[in-house]
């Protein structure tokens, strides 16, 4: 069945009209225990998940990268679009290009983490993320930032993340 342009554009005016808004949110904010999202019944997904968790913590957050290859394969493929291939291309990407300099490795996350998923090789690590609103410099607004490890024998051997080119 077919609808017709005028309806849904209708519906669309009147949901407008009565919100205030085509483009309200409800804010996301961190879980309350984000450790806990890090675990599971589940051993393989609860191995994966630790892992996740120490490269959030140590490698991403303490910047303790002389642990790289406890976390992350060699081969490591990389899809964010600023950095290369490789445990060595990622360690490069951080050290060198982005200078982060190593402090001492929390007790726990700092990361504002919202949820973790975890299926099959796959955990997904989403965290708050505040941004500028474009069409008010005096707002923000929040939205999800997200990593995502493949694993392979306890290692993260491929990631993804909601980058853009910079």
């Amino acid at each position: 069945m077919k609808l017709a342009k005028f309806p849904y554009v209708a519906v669309v005016a009147l949901f407008v009209a009565v919100t205030g808004s085509a483009g309200a949110q409800e804010a996301v904010v961190p879980a309350a225990d984000k450790e806990a999202l890090f675990t599971s019944p589940d051993p393989k997904l609860n191995a994966n998940k630790q892992a996740a968790y120490h490269i959030v913590r140590d490698l991403l957050e303490a910047n303790h990268w002389e642990l790289a290859d406890k976390y992350l394969t060699e081969r490591y493929i990389q899809h964010n679009p600023n950095a290369a291939s490789g445990r060595t291309g990622v360690i490069n990407f951080f050290t060198n290009v982005l200078k982060m300099k190593k402090v001492s490795i929390p007790e726990k996350i700092s990361l504002p983490v919202a949820f973790v998923t975890a299926e099959g090789d796959l955990v997904t690590v989403a965290t708050v993320r505040t941004e500028k609103d474009p069409r008010d410099a005096s707002k923000s607004y929040t939205t999800t930032w997200y990593d995502t490890w493949r694993f392979v024998d306890g290692k993260a051997d491929e990631h993804w993340d909601s980058s853009p080119k910079y």
